[in-house]
């Protein structure tokens, strides 16, 4: 079907599953935004954070890219942040990677990829960071594994690099970070470090108040 009729039919037949479980759902939903959390993940489609997580529309705030990066010159995640921080209050922000993950891949082949190697030289540098603990690894898979870790970690430390977390954590505002990586072989989310709720967590040199 070139018009894609099929997803319109998909659509109506999941509008109608969810109006017969809460006729006044959509009513609600459409009067406000209140999600307590924020998910930092992989673009990659069989990654899908409300479901993952067992969440309705309205539960979780997203945003989305190649290898779940947080990059400070990247003003569209951190547009995201901004908003669910000090307008959606959120209380947890989770960087969640996988297992797997082909730009974490793409970052360890030493091969042209095409644009997105700008995007992925921020996961070369992760690998350069722990080059002595991944290539004690011998196993490819599992080299990979270790790094979609390190990567997940990396990144949650760079939104509490961030003016705007910091900032809220001045107000006293209640922000928990955290890092986790999601098995696609088994649908288990693995929580990879502690959570990170303050600026107490971090190192003086990154203490931005």
């Amino acid at each position: 079907m070139s018009n894609l009729e099929h997803l319109f039919a998909q659509n109506a037949e999941w509008a109608e599953k969810i109006k017969a479980e809460d006729p006044e759902f959509f009513e609600k939903l459409s009067k406000q935004q209140t999600p307590e959390y924020l998910w930092i993940g992989c673009s990659d489609s069989r990654v899908p954070a409300n479901q993952i997580v067992g969440l309705m529309p309205g539960d979780i705030f997203v945003h989305r890219n190649v290898a779940n990066l947080v990059v400070h010159t990247d003003l569209n995640c951190l547009s995201v942040m901004q908003f669910a921080v000090e307008v959606l209050k959120v209380k947890h922000i989770m960087v969640t990677g996988h297992y797997g993950c082909g730009g974490v891949k793409a970052s360890m082949d030493n091969q042209q990829v095409g644009i997105v190697d700008y995007w992925i030289r921020n996961i070369r540098d992760v690998y350069y960071n722990h080059q002595q603990e991944l290539e004690t690894i011998s196993d490819e898979e599992e080299r990979l594994a270790r790094l979609c870790e390190l990567n997940v970690m990396q990144q949650v430390a760079n939104v509490s690099h961030t003016n705007i977390v910091q900032n809220a954590w001045a107000r006293g505002q209640e922000l928990t970070l955290h890092g986790w990586c999601y098995s696609i072989q088994d649908g288990i989310i693995r929580n990879l470090m502690e959570p990170i709720t303050g600026a107490s967590d971090l190192s003086e040199r990154y203490r931005l108040v």
